[in-house]
């Protein structure tokens, strides 16, 4: 008997993200969202460059929303068949494996405090090149991946480095975080390993070269495991008895949620960060102009993995609430629309929000967030539709370093994230890149996809379902001389950030990947920052 003939059993889905965390159960015959609940997420800056979250928190919010939505009428355990899971990948955990507590703080993914290290360790290789461990692992030298931010908790946390001598340690990103809490079971996924800068890109298992040149002992690391597989059943708690099946970083679910199935598909997911994906099918393909080579799912410990090419940008929702948060300029994120609206451009105004560096495709970790073109005309609107802009100009730039790398000239992009629902930003996208932005009407594309992950592994889910999806165009509206001249003026900027957390002049670093210009200007950057000072005390005046 076909298992979709049965009574419909729904499949669940943990999305834990950086902002939120979620948990949402499908109807795997239409791919629709049945009962959802949200819980908002904290996180604490300590020091500059520094991002951390609770992993008590990270775990107990998930635990809640699965409360949440098993308490809504009509909704029980019983008509559950199985959960994958979803994640914000590199955030690093480190725990106790015979008490199960955590022996730190989770360093999330885009915490800096590693940039230093991440200096020593590319001075460590053949070439001094952040690149010199690409062919093994596809990814740079650099704090945001998840090796570096485990070196940092063995040589700073003293419980840690107790635990560590004593047979104790456990690491995990936060897919392996809560699969442990839930079933205590220590395992991860290809694509969350891929992540870390310890996982053989080919073999798909954990390199004993990249182990020992950053002296990790491979006992604290998880079983790295497919994509959509039965991991383990839950063991206490509303679930109790329900099965861990489908496990996928956020962007990689993305990718599966969106039905990038074929070679040569991409999606751009705008979130607390960005980040665009494309299909390079069954062999990793080492990009020369700064993306990253991931693995993009493998569903099914007998099927073969698919790769991509991956351009990621630090901020992008992160830059939004900082407007609302820092600057106070709007009341709800949301918000920032309505304002970026209220004009018809920027009046000159351009931003480069590399709070915490710059990640794809120029690694620059000493690079700072930068507005510029400020004149006593500008106000608060014509910088809220430049934080706009400045999501849309990184998202070029990544997609033109993709078709370098690959020789793709897409024709649409496909979208999702919960900045999409912005629609200044997506036809501001459209305008920017040239070609149309698709976005699905059905949001939850990361959910789905660990959803699809999951309802895969136990025969329960049609992949066909994706197929008539509704779905919102956006099409291009500006002359292509406009959108290459914003183009060109926005990267006027990018070399005038670089650099500026840097003790010394980085005009020549050796860490620069070949194809990164890091040249920097004192006396631009001099002038930038007066600039920018009047600016903002004009700003004031103008609004208190």
């Amino acid at each position: 008997m076909d298992p979709l003939d049965e009574p419909t059993k729904l499949i669940g889905a943990i999305d834990q993200g950086t902002s939120s965390s979620k948990f949402l159960l499908f109807d795997p015959t239409d791919g629709r969202v049945v009962a959802s609940h949200q819980i908002d997420l904290h996180h604490k800056c300590p020091h500059e460059g520094w991002f951390e979250q609770d992993p008590g928190d990270i775990i107990g919010s998930v635990q809640n929303c699965i409360i949440e939505v098993l308490g809504k009428e009509g909704i029980s355990k019983e008509i559950v068949k199985t959960i994958g899971i979803t994640n914000q990948r590199e955030t690093t955990i480190l725990w106790d494996k015979t008490t199960g507590r955590p022996l730190g703080p989770a360093i999330v993914w885009c915490d800096s405090r590693t940039a230093d290290l991440a200096e020593q360790y590319i001075q460590k290789t053949k070439s001094k090149s952040i690149n010199d461990l690409q062919l093994k692992c596809g990814l740079p030298i650099h704090p945001y991946f998840s090796a570096l931010k485990i070196r940092w908790l063995i040589d700073n946390v003293e419980l840690v480095k107790e635990a560590l001598e004593d047979g104790r340690l456990a690491f995990g990103t936060v897919d392996t975080w809560l699969i442990w809490n839930f079933t205590e079971v220590h395992v991860t996924d290809v694509t969350n390993a891929s992540r870390t800068m310890l996982m053989n890109i080919k073999t798909l298992e954990w390199d004993d070269e990249l182990l020992e040149f950053f002296d990790i002992p491979k006992c604290i690391l998880p079983d790295i495991k497919s994509s959509s597989e039965v991991y383990g059943e839950i063991l206490g708690g509303e679930l109790r008895g329900v099965t861990i099946s489908g496990c996928l970083g956020d962007q990689s679910a993305a990718l599966v949620g969106q039905g990038c199935f074929a070679k040569g598909q991409a999606k751009n997911t705008y979130g607390t960060g960005c980040f665009m994906l494309y299909n390079t099918g069954l062999q990793p393909s080492f990009s020369e102009h700064g993306l990253l080579t991931t693995v993009g799912y493998q569903l099914g410990p007998g099927q073969s993995p698919v790769y991509a090419l991956e351009g990621s940008i630090a901020q992008a929702g992160d830059i939004v609430r900082w407007v609302r948060d820092n600057l106070n300029f709007i009341k709800d994120s949301s918000d920032i629309e309505k304002l970026a609206n209220e004009v018809q451009d920027t009046g000159g105004v351009y931003f480069v929000p590399a709070f915490s560096g710059l990640y794809a495709p120029h690694w620059a970790s000493d690079a700072r967030g930068m507005i510029i073109g400020l004149t006593a005309y500008s106000d608060k609107r014509h910088i809220a539709r430049a934080v706009l802009e400045a999501v849309c100009f990184m998202t070029r730039e990544i997609l033109e370093a993709m078709t370098q790398d690959a020789g793709i000239h897409l024709a649409s992009l496909q979208v999702d994230g919960g900045m999409t629902a912005n629609n200044l930003l997506m036809q501001l996208q459209a305008d920017l890149l040239g070609i149309t932005v698709i976005r699905p009407q059905m949001k939850e594309s990361t959910a789905l996809g660990a959803a699809m992950a999951a309802g895969l592994a136990v025969d329960a889910w049609n992949i066909h379902v994706l197929n008539n999806r509704i779905s919102d165009n956006f099409k291009p509206s500006v002359l292509s001389d406009d959108r290459d001249a914003r183009y060109a003026r926005w990267k006027r900027a990018i070399p005038r950030s670089i650099g500026w957390a840097s003790d010394s002049d980085a005009s020549s670093p050796s860490n620069s990947p070949p194809m990164v210009r890091r040249g920097v200007y004192l006396g631009g950057a001099l002038s930038i920052g007066f600039v920018l000072g009047i600016g903002l005390i004009s700003l004031w005046r103008k609004f208190k």
